[in-house]
């Protein structure tokens, strides 16, 4: 069912996260020095977090849609040399107060700002391309540019806040909006074309240059989607369209309370009796701008937490059963072997290894997890030497402390589990992470992926996301000067020694 991954390494590094003038990473020309920098360093794949349109809260977990791309990645120096800007246009704008963190806020006023002066002085609409893009797109385009749209015409609030007749997608009320709002709709139709302009010619670079590109992908849209407003038949949402119960985990070692994620859950039943063809839709769209698509929270596929609407926690929730390998079979039946990463982390049930198995999916595991007490009773999984070829290794993922900062909040006996696993008593803690890094990529496992800030030995201060909290996740950027031509010698060497390197 699934096509295996080869052997080698890649960098974790979210396209926000890329250096760039403009307050955010871009898809312009740091995109492109950066898949030159993972080419010099012999690696194989580049793991990017997902690419949709963010909501407020700034997660890409959480967004507009499932289909679309964040218009924020759209390179303002290509629009320039374009001639859609100018560049004392852009340049009149302060994007950002420092080079290493994102003002979501500020990015969010300005940069709609900008794009719509490349709106208005765009010819797209008499290009090929444009109408090309739009016929190919058809199954989620419309629905997400009039959402937009409308949404923007509520002042931004979520589409349960509408009126009933636009709520409800009452034929008059779509065709009033539409008429209405022609001029927005086609903008958020724009963006999407140039999003798409930029980012295929990104991916084919990487390719080019033997690297993939790892996509990721949440299992929920947000409730506040244009997935949601124009399918709530597939979601488990009432007569108002109202959910009737929502996704997140139950209590563990990591939260008393558990996690409260507030997505739709799927109406699976549905999803069944259309062959999943939404899923298939969604799947072979993703497999449009990744190489491999690593699907987030897999173990929902063999039961999911339903959580009734409502609740203040995720501790009232119990367990539901998912639609299994059969969505898979049928995914496999429409778009023939992908290779797909399932994310198996925390509890696994026999179930879950029996559904990851049956996928024939390589499953990921964590260094970190492989030395927390708090962990649910799979911490031996995740001890390198335990590593199966099908699997992928990260010393963290985005949701996880950097390693530096993990080790120095451990406790004393597990830091002397990590030096006792190592065999060594030696190395000075500063650098002891590259004694890890060099754990994880030495595994039997076939692919390693290790996040940027692990390769450059930084604290917290980088990480990118803490679970269940919001308003200050999602910032870290690069630096430039941070990609060393030691750092790359460093990990080209190390990715040679252990026979992951790219020689192509």
């Amino acid at each position: 069912m699934s096509k295996a991954l080869e052997r080698g390494a890649g960098i974790l590094l979210p396209i926000s996260s890329l250096p760039s003038p403009y307050g955010i990473g871009t898809m312009g020309r740091d995109a492109y020095d950066f898949v030159d920098m993972l080419k010099r360093a012999g690696q194989k794949y580049w793991q990017v977090l997902p690419i949709g349109p963010t909501s407020f809260g700034d997660s890409p977990y959480q967004s507009f849609s499932a289909f679309a791309g964040n218009p924020h990645f759209i390179d303002l120096d290509t629009l320039i040399a374009e001639g859609l800007l100018k560049k004392e246009e852009v340049e009149s704008y302060k994007w950002a107060d420092s080079d290493d963190e994102i003002d979501y806020a500020r990015i969010y006023r300005q940069r709609f700002e900008v794009l719509r002066k490349a709106f208005g002085r765009s010819e797209h609409k008499d290009s090929r391309d444009y109408v090309d893009f739009i016929e190919e797109n058809e199954q989620w385009i419309d629905d997400y540019a009039l959402y937009m749209a409308i949404k923007a015409d509520h002042n931004n609030r979520e589409w349960l806040a509408w009126e009933q007749a636009i709520k409800k997608r009452k034929p008059e009320a779509m065709a009033a909006y539409r008429e209405k709002l022609g001029e927005d709709v086609e903008f958020y139709k724009f963006l999407q074309f140039k999003f798409y302009e930029q980012w295929m010619p990104l991916k084919e670079y990487a390719n080019r240059n033997g690297i993939s590109i790892i996509g990721d992908i949440p299992i929920y849209v947000a409730l506040d989607s244009a997935d949601a407003w124009a399918n709530p038949g597939l979601f488990q949402l009432d007569e108002e369209n109202i959910p009737t119960a929502v996704a997140g985990v139950p209590p563990d070692g990591f939260s008393a309370t558990g996690q409260l994620w507030g997505n739709p859950l799927y109406r699976w039943e549905v999803h069944r009796n259309t062959g999943y063809q939404w899923w298939i839709t969604r799947l072979w769209y993703c497999f449009e701008l990744y190489d491999v698509v690593r699907i987030d929270h897999f173990r929902g596929f063999d039961e999911y937490f339903s959580i009734p609407y409502g609740s203040e926690t995720a501790a009232s929730g119990h367990w539901e059963k998912g639609p299994g390998i059969e969505l898979f079979r049928a995914v496999e039946q429409a778009l023939g072997k992908r290779e797909i990463i399932a994310e198996d982390l925390g509890y696994m049930s026999d179930t879950v290894r029996k559904l990851v198995r049956d996928s024939g999916f390589p499953g990921m595991k964590v260094l970190e997890f492989a030395f927390d007490s708090r962990d649910t009773g799979s911490a031996s999984d995740y001890l390198p030497h335990n590593y199966s070829v099908n699997s992928v290794a990260y010393t963290g993922t985005h949701d996880n402390e950097t390693l530096v900062s993990w080790y120095q909040t451990i406790t004393a006996a597990e830091r002397a589990m990590v030096r006792d696993y190592l065999y060594d008593y030696a190395t000075p803690e500063e650098q002891l992470y590259k004694s890890m890094i060099a754990l994880v990529l030495r595994s039997a496992a076939a692919t390693c992926i290790i996040p940027m800030q692990d390769w450059l030995g930084l604290d917290n201060s980088a990480r990118i996301n803490k679970p269940s909290t919001v308003g200050e996740n999602w910032r870290w950027r690069l630096k430039k000067t941070q990609l060393t031509k030691k750092l790359q010698k460093e990990i080209c060497r190390m990715t040679t020694r252990y026979g992951r390197m790219n020689w192509e």
